[in-house]
């Protein structure tokens, strides 16, 4: 009888963590960095780390992070407990500096490795969508679609999953011009988190 992927998840963790899929692509080399267990709660469904991460091995250990535990309505310690929250970007792997920021996550992760752990996290009740990659992957059916329409069309997927902009202060702008985001979304968030972490409070 096969194993449960919850009882498989330590090997494969290993495995990713060993993993140099994309080694010839990473200028700054090879360090996946993640956050799993088998009984989160919550899923951060990001992007790819930036240098200030990659050289940290953190996950958002930058104002990116401090932006999304804002929106969350959660500490540091909260976020960084992966019994409570995983933290699975599309590429685990720093991709490098481009010619107008960071360069995209590289393809080679997400269909090697995104399946399998998400099938190791059978108790997520919340998915975190973040970007426009995370959002290609997890709504493919909103391929094609701008970010700000899925995310203002946030009700549909809700109270399961939530695509959200990037916390990043490169979006300062597009936060100034979609104030609805932080009326309306904000709150639904934080209050969602608090219910989904708090029916499982020791």
């Amino acid at each position: 009888m096969p194993r449960p992927a919850t009882a498989q998840l330590p090997a494969l963790l290993r495995e990713v963590r060993s993993c140099t899929l994309c080694a010839a692509h990473l200028a700054d080399g090879v360090r996946p960095i993640l956050q799993v267990a088998a009984g989160a709660r919550i899923l951060v469904a990001g992007q790819a780390p930036g240098r200030k991460v990659h050289a940290s091995g953190l996950p958002f250990d930058d104002a990116s992070g401090a932006r999304l535990r804002n929106w969350m309505g959660v500490d540091a310690s909260v976020f960084y407990d992966p019994a409570q929250v995983a933290i699975l970007p599309m590429g685990f792997c720093y991709p490098g500096t481009g010619k107008s920021g960071d360069l995209p996550p590289r393809k080679e992760c997400a269909p090697q490795w995104r399946a399998p752990l998400l099938a190791a996290m059978p108790q997520l009740e919340l998915l975190l969508v973040i970007g426009q990659y995370a959002i290609d992957w997890h709504l493919p059916q909103k391929a094609g679609a701008t970010l700000t329409e899925t995310v203002r069309n946030w009700r549909k997927h809700w109270p399961q999953l939530l695509p959200l902009p990037h916390p990043s202060p490169r979006n300062n702008i597009w936060l100034k011009a979609n104030p609805w985001f932080e009326q309306e979304v904000v709150p639904a968030l934080q209050a969602r988190v608090a219910t989904v972490l708090g029916r499982h409070a020791l």
